[in-house]
């Protein structure tokens, strides 16, 4: 017996192509990373699609290794942008029925492709499927519908099919074939089972009408050439077959309600119906093409099919006719009169999302080949899901801390559990020394008393004190020397006032002097209280050395008035050895709970919150355990197409995971509340009783005098290292400030020693001076006498003076001190070659003056006699002092000349020329010494220089400078070679080069 045939879709076929080139070169491009890292992920894909092509028709491992390959493709698209603009590769595949070659670019037509293939493999394995078995009914029955569900998805997802199989008639057709050979299916199981007839009869007219729209669709693809005519008779053949059912069924349904006529005429069009269909099974070729899908017993089958069944309506039909006629005797109704037979629907497409549920889907398509690359799209969703997972356990991990917070006060504020303790004689614990207390006793082992360190600071202070006041003497007596000569020699003494010169020494002393008072103020205090914390010093220092800090603070809680025999009111406490009795032995009263009770229950309640506790901080790192291994980087892939507005929704379904976690906590934390006010009520009736307020007040006073000791020698050792610390900073300030009036004193050294020289050379300059000008005295007498006379003449043709006897004018003081000078100089004071400290000097410049050559060039015409004077600018600069560097300018002052005659106007203008001139240099002299000075130190003023006569070696590195800037020299003069005939011994030799 030939079961019924079925129409099955042939498979599409494909060329081959290459995956891994273009892959590779867009790795490389695009996400910048190595190729070869991923050459088995793309050789993995490579192979899957050449064994797609192999897949076969009739069997579920095609269909697997189909969806297989279309899965991964899918994932493929969520990475790789393959079109014509990206990844191009050229797709072609034959039309499944016309084998016509199309190419695209686009990998939504090779997925399209292979749904239609995984379709047709599913309509195979459906019409091959041996029905005359329940199994094999149950699986052409699912792989039917499967079939319409793939070809249902091509339709609602691919559009513009680029060949007709794909185009959206020819899958409509193919739709409706597999539903109502999907119908025609569940209609054998249900004939085969024997159900109602009704029901059968439903099932056939729903199985007709999808033929009937089957064959539309493929009488209109035979018209264009796309089906095999065979497909239309054999569509043509169950369309009247089914009819031909339905009526049958129904005429039966009709005679089981005593509807004889109407049965009668129903079989009557059944039989019809069935004619037509043994008509055109008739017509069915002989041989069908392979294309068809059709096996070559397609038409036998069919007129079989059909034969049958007439040969059954014909008998029914003749057997109603004969029970009508001679028992129900009804009238035939005529065939428009009969109502449609009613419809029901069997078969619907199944979707994709249905086809593989649960893991199987997973186990199909395999993980995910190219799951190390991740779009930057789906980094940032994640980034954001990650934000709100912080977000949910920032919010728990504060729940839960609020949580224990208020555990906690409350348990505080209750006392508990160590106010339990109390009540159970737990006194003795407290007594005990404190692990702190015993700390504090050890530090201060070991240590010695802190006099010596006193004496130490005070010898310090002494000392520089001392220096200080041996500087302000040096200063005193230097400034008393200067002045006295100022007074001996009026006008003529021109070094400069020491006041000027000593502001920056002077005011350095008083702020060091102000320092060290300080200083001792802060001695003071530390004095103060090592006086005040003495005995304590002592006292835990002995307690430490010797091990015996408990006596200590055994002795400090007597003396505190902590007495564990007695209370205030000196009346035995029921805790101490020698008391009355415990609480724990007597009951609150007769009937009630006893002390012990409502203790233990008090205590159940404690290890009930403790657990809670633990529990809910256990749930809270298992919660942050869990999100922190939480990805949801394949979901977002997965979803990346219809992410972009629909975020908030995911990661609110993928939040959901954590629920369970959320609800541990909140309902650890609700019987947490219930057990605090059962604990308070238990707690507060345990309260009430008077011997309980008793020992707690005791226990209370008790807490206190122990507190208050703890206080006491906790301030004990606070000002220990408090006094540390003081005498610490006390040591450097004082070992700083050592240095610091060290170098105060080599500078003030220096400075006297330079003034000295200085003086020195004044005061020779002076005794020269003095010396000249008594030697020309009296030729200066005679020419005033002789001019006097000139004057007086009577002759008034002849001007005063005559010409043939013309006299050069009388030479100024300058000129004439200029005779004092000579290529020998006398003798100065010995060289000093210490260098002063870099506080007050900033080192000789090189810089050459001007005012060497200016000198000069300022003075009138000398007459012959002048000029053959030995003195010339040679032998002046041989004799004058040495050169003075930049950082000093005798101009910065003005000059005081001594009561003397007249000057020519000329060396008046010379001299005030010079003076604008030094005033120059001095401006520049600052700005470079500014240049060297440390920040915020404001140098003393220079002391005067020598006088513009006699700089002609000025700023010349070969001379040194023996004031130097601010009046500290580096090196002091050389020895001179003297030709005068002075003392070698004289310490204030020298000074007469100085004006």
């Amino acid at each position: 017996m030939l079961q019924p045939p079925m129409i099955s879709s042939p498979l599409k076929q494909t060329s081959e192509i290459d995956w891994v080139t273009p892959l590779k070169n867009y790795i490389r491009q695009t996400y910048g990373d190595d190729p070869e890292r991923y050459a088995e992920e793309c050789n993995t894909l490579h192979r899957l699609r050449q064994d797609m092509r192999g897949a076969g028709k009739d069997s579920t491992a095609g269909r697997d290794l189909l969806y297989r390959y279309y899965g991964q493709l899918e994932l493929l698209d969520l990475r790789f942008p393959v079109d014509e603009n990206h990844i191009k590769i050229s797709f072609t595949w034959f039309d499944a029925f016309t084998h016509k070659p199309t190419s695209q670019y686009s990998l939504a037509y090779e997925k399209a492709s292979i749904i239609f293939n995984i379709s047709a493999v599913l309509s195979c394995h459906a019409a091959y499927q041996n029905r005359f078995e329940e199994k094999g009914q149950k699986q052409a029955f699912h792989s039917f519908q499967a079939s319409a569900g793939m070809f249902t998805y091509i339709n609602e997802n691919f559009l513009h099919a680029p060949s007709t199989d794909l185009s959206r008639e020819t899958v409509k057709t193919l739709i409706a074939i597999m539903l109502a050979q999907g119908q025609e299916v569940f209609l054998e199981k249900q004939m085969t089972d024997g159900k109602k007839v009704g029901l059968l009869a439903k099932l056939a007219s729903q199985a007709a009408s999808l033929y009937a729209q089957a064959t539309e669709g493929v009488q209109d693809n035979v018209s264009r050439s796309v089906f095999d005519r065979s497909w239309l008779h054999l569509v043509q053949v169950k369309t009247n077959y089914m009819s031909s059912l339905a009526q049958y069924y129904q005429a039966l349904a009709d005679d089981d309600a005593n509807s004889h006529g109407t049965a009668i005429a129903r079989l009557q069009i059944a039989e019809m119906e069935g004619k037509d269909a043994v008509r055109i099974a008739n017509a069915f070729p002989s041989t069908v093409p392979a294309a068809s899908n059709l096996g070559s017993d397609t038409g036998a089958s069919l007129i079989e099919m059909t034969k049958k069944h007439v040969a059954r309506v014909q008998e029914s039909l003749s057997s109603f006719n004969k029970d009508n006629d001679f028992i129900y005797h009804q009238t035939v109704p005529a065939e428009a009169s009969l109502s449609p037979v009613a419809k029901m629907q069997a078969a619907k497409a199944i979707p994709v999302s249905e086809l593989y549920q649960g893991q199987d889907i997973q186990r199909i398509i395999g993980p995910d080949i190219f799951q190390k690359i991740v779009p930057m799209s789906v980094t940032e969703s994640a980034s954001l899901y990650d934000e709100e997972k912080a977000k949910l356990v920032r919010a728990e991990a504060e729940n839960v801390e609020t949580a224990n917070g208020e555990m906690a006060a409350s348990l505080d504020y209750l006392k508990l559990p160590g106010s339990l303790n109390v009540l159970k004689g737990g006194m003795d614990q407290e007594t005990t020394v404190d692990d702190e207390f015993r700390r504090w006793c050890e530090e201060l082992a070991g240590h010695e008393p802190f006099n010596r360190a006193f004496d130490q600071l005070q010898a310090d202070k002494a000392s520089i004190l001392g220096i200080l006041d041996r500087c302000t003497k040096q200063l005193d007596m230097e400034e008393s020397i200067c002045e006295k000569m100022r007074s001996k020699y009026g006008a003529d003494w021109t070094q400069q006032p020491s006041s000027r010169l000593t502001s920056t020494l002077r005011s350095d002393i008083r702020s060091y002097r102000g320092a060290v008072e300080e200083a001792s103020g802060s001695d003071t205090q530390l004095m103060h209280t090592a006086r005040q914390y003495e005995s304590d010093f002592d006292e835990m220092r002995s307690a430490g050395e010797t091990d015996e800090a408990d006596v200590l603070y055994q002795r400090a809680m007597l003396s505190a008035g902590s007495n564990r025999g007695k209370s205030r009111n000196g009346i035995g406490s029921p805790m101490s050895p020698n008391g009355e009795g415990n609480l724990l032995d007597d009951d609150f009263e007769e009937g009630g709970m006893s002390v012990m009770d409502q203790i233990a229950k008090v205590e159940d309640l404690l290890r009930k919150l403790d657990l809670i506790k633990r529990d809910r901080i256990q749930v809270l790192k298992d919660l942050k355990e869990k999100v922190h291994n939480d990805d949801i980087s394949n979901v977002l892939i997965l979803n990346k197409k219809s992410i972009s507005n629909q975020e908030k929704q995911l990661f609110q379904a993928e939040l959901e995971k954590f629920r369970p976690h959320q609800n541990r906590l909140l309902q650890a934390t609700h019987k947490q509340n219930a057990l605090m006010k059962e604990l308070t009520k238990t707690y507060g009736m345990l309260l009430q009783d008077k011997r309980v307020k008793s020992e707690q007040a005791k226990y209370e006073s008790f807490s206190r005098q122990r507190n208050a000791v703890l206080t006491k020698y906790k301030k004990v050792f606070q000002a220990f290292n408090d006094l540390i610390n003081g005498l610490m900073r006390a040591q450097s300030f004082y070992s700083e400030m050592k240095d610091t009036v060290d170098s105060l004193e080599k500078n003030v050294e220096t400075f006297v020693n330079n003034r000295r020289s200085e003086g020195a050379q004044l005061l020779h300059k002076i005794e020269q001076d003095k010396a000249a000008n008594a030697g020309s005295q009296a030729d200066r007498e005679r020419d005033r006498l002789q001019q006097l006379m000139e004057r007086m003449t009577v002759d008034p043709t002849g001007s005063p003076t005559k010409s043939g006897s013309v006299r050069p004018a009388p030479a100024s003081r300058t000129s004439q001190s200029n005779e004092a000078y000579s290529t020998k100089s006398p003798p100065t004071s010995p060289p000093y070659y210490s260098k002063p400290p870099s506080t007050y000097s900033n080192g000789p410049s090189t810089a050459k003056s001007p005012i060497s050559t200016l000198s000069y060039q300022t003075f009138p015409q000398q007459t012959p006699a002048e000029m053959a004077s030995p003195m010339t600018r040679d032998a002046y600069q041989s004799s004058s002092a040495p050169g003075a560097t930049e950082a000093y300018n005798p101009m910065a002052y003005p000059f005081q000349s001594p009561t003397s005659p007249p000057r020519p106007p000329s060396t008046q203008r010379n001299h005030h020329y010079l003076q604008q001139q030094h005033q120059q240099q001095q401006q520049q002299s600052q700005q470079q010494q500014n240049q060297f000075l440390p920040q915020n130190y404001v140098p003393p003023p220079p002391p005067p220089g020598p006088p513009p006569s006699a700089q002609g070696n000025f700023g010349n590195p070969g001379y040194p400078y023996p004031s130097g800037p601010g009046g500290y020299a580096y090196n002091q003069l050389p020895p001179r070679k003297s030709s005068a005939g002075q003392g070698q011994n004289d310490p204030w030799a020298g000074l007469n080069a100085w004006k």
